[in-house]
């Protein structure tokens, strides 16, 4: 079976357990449930792929918890992060779930458990909390003990029913690439809720490889508004693991999501020394100040969402805004997360950023902060893409590329908002759009109705206008009629025409005669 049709299969039976198991429970909520699951299952294996280390001999499902010593113990928490007892494991637990009549108060143990295995230890931020939506005693599994147990059953049975292959195949991609595929449907379901912390795969690829172009290695690669990972996710999946030396950074203000980005980095076998995911708000509690810059930045920030802006009047003189000489409107945050980004970018680095459209022609303080990233020449490309290629919104975004590195003060301008393909519910970018769109990016060739490049002197006349659509010309598709031939068919229709009424005219007046 190919790597396609193993990963249709795994995903249409991902999908049977969470339609088949939520019940009356909403299937936005109980994702919590099936993905909690989900890494459950991963983290369990992960680790006894660890405790074996490849030795066929060893059993670590099998072993008692009494034989675990607590030299084993602190060299695994050191080493992974955590630690899970052989009674832990998802397998020994998945498998006596129906049985088990305090299931749920099992698994909350067993987490707790878990997280604390690595308190003292420089692991504990990345591992307390994994589990805090995972509530096993939650109303919203059902209102008796029996039936929370009865649903925790369904779950564990179905995910482990799941065929995987073995850790130390490879397989784990496709582990990561079931849990994304699940989180990204629920997020279809959820309407713009849901679609928020998501970005598509296809889209997220594209990012990256904006972000990451030429660069032969990275200290860091970061994102202010982390979401679910996919976009940090991404830079690991497209690029050699050596590239990025430092690790993965970002934050999110979202607690349930940011819960679901440290999993997913585990869930891509990232470990906890590798990454650094931090909750709260990139605008007014920024983080990772000493770790900054970043060679390559991505993010697609939350669109025209409000912020506390100029009511705090101390924001102006904010390192990452006073440049600018003036704050982002206080309805829209938009222009704020970019010169975030921008504070946080080294010289050698580049910002893709995921944007609204209207940040690119509005007046105001919008115009100004504009004004400022073209007048110190940190717009690289300005990117417009295909509506309808996110979750819960038909908004047709545009990338924003920035870099410290220009060597003319040229902007480039690529529409691309014709390359899509059409799908059930959404539109998608395939590979060959992609490469079309990285391909021009490279080598800043003008392309008629698709790319141009434009001085910084010519923006300004045009009030920083950096709307793809004010320099790009499209296409007209229209057809082109001949006007000369058209007249000259005209006037041999009117011709035929009054010939036929000279001779109907003359035919009445025959008829009248005859009468």
């Amino acid at each position: 079976m190919s790597s396609i049709q193993q990963r249709a299969e795994l995903q249409a039976q991902i999908w049977k357990i969470a339609n088949d198991v939520r019940g009356s429970v909403d299937g936005w909520d109980f994702k919590q449930f099936v993905l909690g699951s989900l890494f459950y299952r991963f983290i369990s294996e992960n680790f006894s792929t660890y405790i074996e280390a490849g030795d066929d001999s060893v059993n670590y499902a099998a072993l008692k918890d009494s034989v675990i010593t607590p030299e084993i113990k602190d060299d695994a928490v050191k080493t992974k992060g955590y630690f899970i007892y052989p009674s832990q494991l998802f397998s020994n637990v998945a498998k006596n779930a129906n049985d088990n009549k305090n299931l749920n108060t099992d698994l909350a143990a067993i987490f707790s458990a878990i997280e604390s295995s690595a308190n003292g230890y420089p692991s504990e931020h990345d591992i307390k909390g994994l589990f805090a939506d995972f509530d096993t005693t939650s109303n919203r599994l059902g209102n008796s003990v029996k039936e929370k147990n009865s649903r925790l059953a369904s779950v564990l049975k179905g995910v482990a029913g799941l065929n995987f292959g073995d850790f130390q195949d490879n397989q784990i991609d496709l582990f990561g690439d079931a849990y994304e595929f699940l989180i990204s449907n629920y997020a279809a379901n959820a309407g713009k809720s849901g679609g928020e912390f998501f970005t598509p795969q296809h889209v997220s690829k594209l990012v990256a490889q904006l972000a990451m172009h030429k660069q032969t290695s990275v200290n860091k690669i970061y994102d202010p508004a982390t979401g679910s990972g996919s976009l940090l996710l991404q830079t690991k999946k497209h690029f050699d693991n050596h590239i990025i030396e430092d690790g993965f950074f970002g934050q999110e203000i979202n607690h349930t999501t940011y819960n679901l980005a440290r999993m997913n980095m585990f869930l891509h076998n990232i470990n906890y020394d590798k990454f650094d995911i931090a909750l709260g708000n990139t605008l007014l509690d920024p983080h990772f100040g000493d770790e900054k810059p970043f060679d390559a930045i991505v993010s697609n920030p939350p669109y025209s969402v409000n912020w506390i802006g100029s009511d705090d009047p101390t924001l102006i003189n904010d390192e990452r805004f006073a440049p600018a000489g003036v704050l982002a409107p206080k309805s829209k945050a938009d222009f704020a997360f970019v010169l975030h980004a921008l504070s946080y970018l080294s010289g050698k680095g580049r910002a893709a950023i995921v944007c609204f459209p209207g940040i690119f022609y509005r007046g105001g303080a919008e115009q100004k902060i504009r004004q400022y990233l073209i007048d110190n020449n940190f717009v690289e490309t300005v990117i417009s893409l295909a509506p309808n290629l996110f979750f819960g919104t038909s908004i047709a975004v545009n990338i924003l590329v920035l870099s410290k590195h220009k060597t003319d003060n040229l902007t480039q301008f690529v529409d691309a908002s014709g390359l899509f393909k059409k799908e059930t519910n959404n539109n998608t970018l395939t590979d060959d759009h992609i490469s079309r769109i990285m391909d021009v990016f490279d080598t800043k060739t003008d392309v008629d109705y698709f790319a141009k490049s434009i001085g910084s002197d010519a923006i300004a006349k045009n009030d920083y206008n950096l709307s793809v659509s004010s320099y790009v010309v499209a296409e007209d598709t229209r057809e082109v009629i001949n006007i000369a031939k058209l007249n000259t068919e005209l006037k041999t229709t009117v011709a035929k025409i009054d010939k036929l009424r000279i001779e109907i005219d003359a035919i009445v007046a025959e008829i009248d005669g005859g009468a």
